[in-house]
């Protein structure tokens, strides 16, 4: 059994990095925060990203995110306000880049952000995606070894599932504040606002409308 177990593991934390690499919302507000406001908030909208990952994990370990599988209603609800969410978050970037360079408004986007306010931002922008809780309800259990006690490995899994997500993120938000004073050329920060805008808007119109 302890090698079965030694086996899941290590296929699952293989899996996990995959799913890690792909890029989402959550990719594009870290990054998006590490520029602008530097590497602590960069790191703050990741820890609130992680918590919720493991708020997925964990849901989908007691079979709470099973609701969304099962009601449709209920997963059109949180597809609709998680669509709201990006759309908003989208279009105050677009906001804030055509404010960039005006000497009489500063944008909000290069002032201080609190780090509560970091990672608010990015537990709401990864827990408002309903396709999170569908994939962690059909993810996590695959790794489970026949015969093994499924909540304990489904719990260990959340765990694992937000370390790993932290542990890709934390090198990419080090290298965003390495390169942020190159990046914080007017110029540049208004292109970049601009893309990431575009991008939130672009992927809450895609979840609005899907099926």
């Amino acid at each position: 059994m302890l090698p079965l177990m030694l086996t899941s593991v290590v296929a699952f934390l293989g899996a996990a990095f995959l799913i890690a690499m792909v890029p989402g919302p959550s990719t594009v507000v870290i990054l998006r925060r590490a520029v602008v406001n530097g590497r602590r908030t960069g790191m703050a909208t990741v820890l609130g990203n992680e918590c919720g990952v493991l708020l997925w994990g964990l849901a989908a370990a007691f079979g709470l995110s099973a609701l969304l599988l099962a009601s449709q209603v209920a997963y059109d609800l949180i597809r609709i306000a998680g669509a709201a969410v990006l759309v908003w978050m989208g279009a105050r970037a677009l906001w804030q880049a055509r404010r960039i360079g005006r000497p009489e408004e500063e944008p909000e986007g290069t002032t201080a952000v609190s780090l509560r306010r970091a990672f608010s931002q990015g537990l709401v922008t990864n827990f408002a995606n309903p396709k999170a809780g569908v994939f962690a309800v059909s993810f996590l259990p695959q790794f489970v070894p026949q015969g093994a006690p499924v909540l304990p490995f489904l719990l260990a899994f959340a765990a694992l599932w937000a370390l790993v997500d932290l542990i890709w993120y934390m090198p990419l938000v080090w290298l965003a504040g390495r390169v942020g004073g190159v990046l914080r050329r007017e110029a540049v920060r208004r292109r970049m606002e601009q893309v990431a805008g575009a991008v939130l808007v672009g992927l809450g119109v895609r979840l609005a409308t899907e099926s």
